[in-house]
This record gives structure tokens, C-alpha cells and sequence, in this order.
């Protein structure tokens, strides 16, 4: 979607934008594949994963074979560019992958490796699918530049608004189990600021969840997250990163494309 938006805002008036951008969602099915692997996620969507019905070796092959297909379907958009961008993109990804795994119960990860993590593992394709938009339209550097700014500020704030969610919503509103990313051991904002506001008792508990992962402490962890404000402070730094999204398209022509991807920054 953002692909097709941007290029349209940029006044693209071909047909490859919407080759582009079923390349980007290859890539973004690649990856929530292979997550679902090495989180041993059973949910997506509210529906199981592919790893829970048919194993952990079908869902990384089948997540390779969906990868690689991208690649070709790169060959055919003709566009050294574009295939710069998309591999820029796909091996931050990954790096932002791995380092998610080194913060995994980690309980000293800090809120700036949290958001490297962010900014790599999830806004960075969504930083290529727009700045692809201005790649296609041939707009100037200027353009592109806050095309890819817009996508990066818009993709961190998804990704604050999914990780504060994770602590408040059901299955039925989410489409995953309250309190995945805890069971997992994964330090997200809410955790890691309720760590940093709690008392010296709270702290502990909450270190020792993070250690341990599972669901020990689940009770004591989120009423220690409702106390210290951690959902307000994380939804307030999603919305910052949403003001700065809309600002960074103003330089866009004023277009229906252009009034779209703001609205689409309150709805992230």
C-alpha cells in the first residue's frame, strides 16, 4: 500500500508500482514466516501460524522460497535502484533480526537498543516501500529522501503501537495471545520503561521475567506496567513519530495520494 501510495503522490503514472510493491510484501511475508520460527509463535492474525501446522522446516523453506522469489520478480521491474534499495533493505532486516535475539532476556537492553532494533527490523521495509515510490516516479533526491523518511517514522510507530498493544489487547483484538513478546523474554518499550520506574522489588520481578520468559510473573509484570505509565509513554513516542511522518510529506505535492498517507499515519 505504501508503495502504490507514494508513487501515485509522486505523480507516477506506470504500471511497475504495483510489481514494486507485491515485492515488498514478499519480502514481508518472508519474514513473518521465518519470526513465527524462531519465536515459536502458534498466532498470526488470529490464525495459526504456518510453523504450528506444518513444522518449523516447512515454514523456513517455504519463507526462503518466498525471499528468493522476490529477487526474481526484482529482475523483471529493470531497475538497478530498486534492487539496491530492496537488498539494502532485506540484509537490515535481518541484522535487526539478530539483534532482537541478542536482546532476548536481556533484561540491561536499553530503550536505545530497543529502538535499533525497531528501526531496522520493521521500519526499514517500510522506509524502502515508500522511498521505492519516489524511485519509480523519478523525483528529485529531495523527494525520495522524505518519501524514505516518512516510511521509517510511520513503520517505528506501528511497531510502538504494536508492542504497547501486546499489553492491552485480547486475542480477538489483536489476532495473538496478551503478552507474547513477555512470554518470549523480549524487553519491548512498555517493559523496559516500567524496569527503569519501578522499585527496587518490581525491578527484580520484572528482570527475572525478562531472564526466564514465560508467563511466572505475567500479573505482577503488567499491573507494574499499568503503574508506571509505560503504555502512555510508549504510545506518546509512537505518536511523536507519527507528527514527524506527516511533517516529512509536506513536501509532496498536494494530491488525494498524498492526504492518504497522512491519514494513514493516525491509523498506524
Amino acid at each position: 500500500l505504501l508503495t502504490l501510495l507514494c508513487s501515485k503522490a509522486c505523480g507516477y503514472t506506470g504500471k511497475k508500482h504495483a510489481l514494486v510493491a507485491s515485492i515488498v510484501e514478499f519480502i514481508h511475508t518472508a519474514t513473518l514466516l521465518h519470526d513465527d520460527v524462531v519465536d515459536d509463535s502458534n498466532m498470526r492474525r488470529g490464525c495459526q501460524t504456518a510453523n504450528s501446522i506444518w513444522g518449523n522446516e516447512s515454514s523456513v523453506l517455504v519463507g526462503d522460497f518466498v525471499f528468493s522469489r522476490s529477487f526474481e520478480m526484482m529482475i523483471d521491474v529493470g531497475e538497478m535502484r530498486v534492487m539496491e534499495i530492496l537488498a539494502c533493505a532485506s540484509n537490515t532486516i535481518a541484522e535487526g533480526e539478530v539483534m532482537q535475539l541478542l536482546n532476548c532476556n536481556d533484561p540491561s537492553t536499553t530503550e536505545d537498543r530497543y529502538m535499533a532494533v525497531i528501526q531496522s527490523k520493521t521500519a526499514k521495509l517500510f522506509e524502502a516501500a515508500c522511498q521505492l515510490g519516489a524511485v519509480l516516479a523519478k523525483q528529485p533526491k529531495v523527494i525520495e529522501v522524505a518519501c524514505a523518511a516518512y516510511g521509517a517514522h510511520i513503520g517505528t510507530a506501528f511497531q510502538l503501537k504494536d508492542d504497547a498493544l501486546d499489553y492491552q489487547s485480547s486475542l480477538e483484538e489483536m489476532g495473538k495471545n496478551l503478552g507474547d513478546d513477555l512470554a518470549e523474554g523480549k524487553p519491548t518499550l512498555p517493559l523496559i520503561y516500567a524496569l527503569k520506574n519501578s522499585n527496587s522489588s518490581t525491578a527484580e520481578l520484572i528482570c527475572d521475567a525478562i531472564k526466564n520468559g514465560g508467563e511466572k510473573h505475567m500479573v505482577e509484570v503488567m499491573a507494574a506496567i499499568e503503574s508506571t505509565g509505560a503504555i502512555a509513554h510508549t504510545e506518546n513516542v509512537a505518536n511523536k513519530h507519527a507528527q514527524i511522518a506527516k511533517q516529512h510529506i509536506e513536501t509532496l505535492p498536494d494530491n488525494p495520494y498524498r492526504d492518504a498517507l497522512t491519514e494513514l499515519t493516525e491509523f498506524a
